[in-house]
Protein backbone atom coordinates (compact mmCIF):
# COMPACT_ATOMS: atom_id res chain seq x y z
CA UNK A 1 0.00 0.00 0.00
CA UNK A 2 1.48 3.26 -1.15
CA UNK A 3 -0.23 6.26 0.46
CA UNK A 4 -2.47 4.93 2.94
CA UNK A 5 -5.70 5.51 0.47
CA UNK A 6 -8.69 5.15 2.33
CA UNK A 7 -11.00 2.08 2.50
CA UNK A 8 -14.19 0.87 1.02
CA UNK A 9 -16.31 2.17 4.06
CA UNK A 10 -18.86 4.44 4.91
CA UNK A 11 -19.42 6.54 7.97
CA UNK A 12 -22.58 7.32 9.57
CA UNK A 13 -23.83 9.88 11.90
CA UNK A 14 -27.07 10.39 12.78
CA UNK A 15 -27.48 14.51 13.81
CA UNK A 16 -30.20 17.14 15.66
CA UNK A 17 -28.43 20.48 16.36
CA UNK A 18 -25.02 19.35 16.19
CA UNK A 19 -23.03 22.64 14.38
CA UNK A 20 -20.74 22.51 17.23
CA UNK A 21 -18.43 20.02 16.16
CA UNK A 22 -20.22 18.61 13.21
CA UNK A 23 -17.53 19.60 10.80
CA UNK A 24 -15.06 18.60 12.39
CA UNK A 25 -16.33 15.28 12.88
CA UNK A 26 -17.03 14.75 8.98
CA UNK A 27 -13.53 16.37 8.10
CA UNK A 28 -11.92 13.92 10.42
CA UNK A 29 -14.23 10.65 9.38
CA UNK A 30 -13.17 11.23 5.50
CA UNK A 31 -9.45 10.72 6.88
CA UNK A 32 -11.17 7.13 7.46
CA UNK A 33 -13.85 6.96 5.20
CA UNK A 34 -14.55 6.84 1.62
CA UNK A 35 -18.00 8.66 1.85
CA UNK A 36 -19.87 9.99 4.80
CA UNK A 37 -23.59 9.93 5.34
CA UNK A 38 -25.54 12.33 7.54
CA UNK A 39 -29.11 11.48 8.45
CA UNK A 40 -30.36 14.60 9.87
CA UNK A 41 -33.51 14.77 11.88
CA UNK A 42 -34.67 18.35 11.27
CA UNK A 43 -31.81 20.39 12.80
CA UNK A 44 -32.99 24.01 13.59
CA UNK A 45 -28.95 25.53 13.51
CA UNK A 46 -26.04 25.25 11.02
CA UNK A 47 -25.45 21.55 11.21
CA UNK A 48 -26.53 20.79 7.56
CA UNK A 49 -25.09 23.51 5.65
CA UNK A 50 -21.90 22.84 7.82
CA UNK A 51 -21.87 19.17 7.66
CA UNK A 52 -22.16 19.30 3.44
CA UNK A 53 -19.43 22.34 3.39
CA UNK A 54 -16.88 19.75 4.96
CA UNK A 55 -17.71 16.86 2.57
CA UNK A 56 -20.88 14.95 4.36
CA UNK A 57 -24.44 13.34 1.97
CA UNK A 58 -26.78 14.50 4.11
CA UNK A 59 -30.60 13.32 4.00
CA UNK A 60 -33.16 15.31 5.86
CA UNK A 61 -35.36 12.98 7.57
CA UNK A 62 -37.81 13.17 10.27
CA UNK A 63 -37.31 11.11 13.75
CA UNK A 64 -38.33 7.45 13.35
CA UNK A 65 -36.35 6.53 16.83
CA UNK A 66 -32.58 5.73 17.60
CA UNK A 67 -31.98 2.80 15.52
CA UNK A 68 -34.17 3.38 12.99
CA UNK A 69 -32.96 6.26 12.31
CA UNK A 70 -29.58 4.78 11.80
CA UNK A 71 -30.85 2.10 9.75
CA UNK A 72 -31.82 4.75 6.95
CA UNK A 73 -28.63 5.67 7.03
CA UNK A 74 -27.31 2.34 6.97
CA UNK A 75 -29.56 1.61 3.63
CA UNK A 76 -28.29 5.05 2.08
CA UNK A 77 -24.36 4.17 2.03
CA UNK A 78 -22.47 3.17 -0.83
CA UNK A 79 -20.36 0.63 0.95
CA UNK A 80 -21.03 -2.49 3.39
CA UNK A 81 -18.50 -1.20 5.83
CA UNK A 82 -19.71 1.26 8.01
CA UNK A 83 -18.30 3.68 10.34
CA UNK A 84 -20.68 4.12 13.52
CA UNK A 85 -20.39 7.92 14.22
CA UNK A 86 -21.99 10.89 16.54
CA UNK A 87 -21.63 13.99 16.03
CA UNK A 88 -19.45 14.25 18.90
CA UNK A 89 -17.07 11.45 18.03
CA UNK A 90 -14.19 12.32 15.97
CA UNK A 91 -11.66 9.62 14.20
CA UNK A 92 -7.61 10.62 14.70
CA UNK A 93 -4.93 9.84 12.28
CA UNK A 94 -4.22 6.94 14.75
CA UNK A 95 -7.76 5.23 14.00
CA UNK A 96 -7.72 6.33 10.61
CA UNK A 97 -4.17 4.51 9.41
CA UNK A 98 -5.48 1.41 11.57
CA UNK A 99 -8.64 1.37 9.77
CA UNK A 100 -6.85 1.49 6.55
CA UNK A 101 -4.36 -1.46 7.58
CA UNK A 102 -7.28 -4.02 8.32
CA UNK A 103 -7.87 -3.52 4.86
CA UNK A 104 -4.58 -3.18 3.05
CA UNK A 105 -4.81 -6.82 1.62
CA UNK A 106 -8.98 -7.02 0.94
CA UNK A 107 -11.70 -7.62 3.54
CA UNK A 108 -10.92 -7.26 7.27
CA UNK A 109 -10.50 -10.60 9.33
CA UNK A 110 -13.04 -9.83 11.47
CA UNK A 111 -16.63 -8.55 10.58
CA UNK A 112 -17.30 -6.67 13.86
CA UNK A 113 -14.62 -4.09 15.69
CA UNK A 114 -14.39 -3.02 18.57
CA UNK A 115 -13.69 0.63 19.55
CA UNK A 116 -12.89 2.57 22.30
CA UNK A 117 -13.99 6.29 22.87
CA UNK A 118 -11.51 8.21 24.79
CA UNK A 119 -13.22 11.06 26.62
CA UNK A 120 -12.11 14.73 25.96
CA UNK A 121 -13.19 17.10 29.30
CA UNK A 122 -13.72 20.70 29.31
CA UNK A 123 -11.05 20.77 31.53
CA UNK A 124 -7.49 19.16 31.32
CA UNK A 125 -6.03 16.69 28.96
CA UNK A 126 -7.54 13.73 26.92
CA UNK A 127 -8.14 10.62 28.65
CA UNK A 128 -6.64 7.98 26.56
CA UNK A 129 -5.97 5.53 28.62
CA UNK A 130 -8.77 5.40 31.18
CA UNK A 131 -12.40 6.23 31.80
CA UNK A 132 -12.68 4.87 27.87
CA UNK A 133 -16.35 3.54 26.76
CA UNK A 134 -16.47 0.74 24.77
CA UNK A 135 -18.40 0.53 21.41
CA UNK A 136 -18.66 -1.65 17.73
CA UNK A 137 -18.06 1.06 15.55
CA UNK A 138 -16.77 -0.64 13.22
CA UNK A 139 -19.26 -3.44 11.08
CA UNK A 140 -19.99 -4.96 7.78
CA UNK A 141 -23.42 -4.51 7.44
CA UNK A 142 -24.33 -7.93 5.66
CA UNK A 143 -23.51 -9.02 9.01
CA UNK A 144 -25.41 -7.24 11.55
CA UNK A 145 -27.91 -3.86 11.43
CA UNK A 146 -29.09 -1.59 13.55
CA UNK A 147 -31.99 -2.21 15.62
CA UNK A 148 -35.33 -1.96 14.22
CA UNK A 149 -35.91 -0.08 17.86
CA UNK A 150 -37.08 3.61 18.18
CA UNK A 151 -35.50 3.92 21.91
CA UNK A 152 -32.27 1.93 21.38
CA UNK A 153 -29.95 1.66 18.87
CA UNK A 154 -26.76 -0.74 20.00
CA UNK A 155 -26.98 -3.88 18.08
CA UNK A 156 -26.92 -7.56 19.81
CA UNK A 157 -23.58 -9.29 19.20
CA UNK A 158 -24.12 -12.61 17.24
CA UNK A 159 -23.00 -15.74 19.32
CA UNK A 160 -20.68 -16.98 16.65
CA UNK A 161 -19.29 -13.98 15.35
CA UNK A 162 -15.80 -13.12 16.49
CA UNK A 163 -15.54 -9.47 17.40
CA UNK A 164 -12.23 -7.45 16.22
CA UNK A 165 -10.48 -4.91 18.51
CA UNK A 166 -9.41 -1.58 17.43
CA UNK A 167 -6.17 -0.29 19.47
CA UNK A 168 -6.39 2.77 18.49
CA UNK A 169 -8.76 5.63 20.03
CA UNK A 170 -11.47 8.07 18.72
CA UNK A 171 -12.12 11.25 20.76
CA UNK A 172 -15.39 11.66 22.83
CA UNK A 173 -16.33 15.46 23.32
CA UNK A 174 -18.84 14.67 25.17
CA UNK A 175 -19.91 17.47 26.82
CA UNK A 176 -18.88 21.38 26.78
CA UNK A 177 -19.27 21.52 31.11
CA UNK A 178 -21.14 20.34 33.53
CA UNK A 179 -24.27 21.65 33.19
CA UNK A 180 -24.56 20.27 29.63
CA UNK A 181 -23.33 16.90 30.59
CA UNK A 182 -26.16 16.93 33.48
CA UNK A 183 -29.23 18.19 31.25
CA UNK A 184 -27.84 15.64 28.32
CA UNK A 185 -27.65 12.73 31.01
CA UNK A 186 -31.15 13.32 32.69
CA UNK A 187 -32.38 13.22 28.76
CA UNK A 188 -30.64 9.83 27.90
CA UNK A 189 -32.17 8.31 31.47
CA UNK A 190 -35.43 9.14 30.17
CA UNK A 191 -35.41 6.82 26.42
CA UNK A 192 -37.86 4.30 27.11
CA UNK A 193 -36.26 0.91 27.66
CA UNK A 194 -37.67 -2.71 28.99
CA UNK A 195 -38.88 -2.41 32.33
CA UNK A 196 -37.31 -4.16 35.24
CA UNK A 197 -39.76 -5.67 37.70
CA UNK A 198 -40.63 -3.66 40.93
CA UNK A 199 -39.20 -5.36 43.26
CA UNK A 200 -35.72 -5.46 41.37
CA UNK A 201 -35.79 -1.86 41.21
CA UNK A 202 -36.43 -1.30 44.26
CA UNK A 203 -33.38 -3.39 45.50
CA UNK A 204 -31.57 -1.30 43.03
CA UNK A 205 -32.89 2.47 44.50
CA UNK A 206 -32.01 1.34 47.73
CA UNK A 207 -28.60 -0.05 47.19
CA UNK A 208 -27.37 0.67 43.64
CA UNK A 209 -26.28 4.20 43.79
CA UNK A 210 -22.14 3.60 45.00
CA UNK A 211 -22.60 0.69 43.23
CA UNK A 212 -22.69 2.77 40.09
CA UNK A 213 -20.64 5.33 41.61
CA UNK A 214 -17.71 3.23 42.63
CA UNK A 215 -17.81 1.42 38.80
CA UNK A 216 -16.73 4.13 37.09
CA UNK A 217 -14.38 5.32 40.07
CA UNK A 218 -12.50 2.32 40.37
CA UNK A 219 -13.28 -0.07 37.71
CA UNK A 220 -13.21 2.77 35.01
CA UNK A 221 -10.45 4.41 36.82
CA UNK A 222 -12.07 7.65 36.50
CA UNK A 223 -9.78 8.10 40.20
CA UNK A 224 -6.80 9.23 37.63
CA UNK A 225 -8.53 12.20 36.68
CA UNK A 226 -8.37 13.65 40.38
CA UNK A 227 -11.32 16.12 41.40
CA UNK A 228 -12.89 16.01 37.46
CA UNK A 229 -12.79 12.17 37.73
CA UNK A 230 -14.68 12.47 41.10
CA UNK A 231 -16.98 14.42 40.27
CA UNK A 232 -17.75 12.67 37.13
CA UNK A 233 -17.65 9.49 38.58
CA UNK A 234 -20.34 10.82 40.56
CA UNK A 235 -22.72 12.71 37.94
CA UNK A 236 -22.46 9.19 35.68
CA UNK A 237 -23.62 7.34 39.05
CA UNK A 238 -26.15 9.46 39.64
CA UNK A 239 -27.28 9.08 36.25
CA UNK A 240 -27.15 5.51 36.05
CA UNK A 241 -29.72 4.97 39.81
CA UNK A 242 -31.79 7.72 38.08
CA UNK A 243 -32.93 5.59 35.27
CA UNK A 244 -33.76 2.87 38.07
CA UNK A 245 -35.82 5.60 39.60
CA UNK A 246 -37.89 6.56 36.28
CA UNK A 247 -38.59 3.07 35.55
CA UNK A 248 -39.84 2.38 39.05
CA UNK A 249 -42.18 5.69 38.87
CA UNK A 250 -43.38 4.30 34.99
CA UNK A 251 -44.43 1.11 36.95
CA UNK A 252 -46.57 3.16 39.21
CA UNK A 253 -48.46 5.11 37.17
CA UNK A 254 -49.17 1.95 35.15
Amino acid sequence: MTSNPRPPVSAIIRTFNEQRLIAEVVRAALMAAREVVIVDSGSTDDTVSLARAAGARVIEHEWTGWGRQKRIAEEACEHDWMLDLDGDEVVTPEFAQELAELFANGEPPKKIYRTMLALVPPVGAPWMDFGNQTRHKVYDRRIIRAPDHDGWDQFRLPKDIPIGHMKARMLHYAFTDVAHLVAKLNRNSSIPAPLKSRPYLMVRILFGLPFYFAKRYFLDQYFRGGVYGFALALIYGFARWLRDVKMWEQHRKD
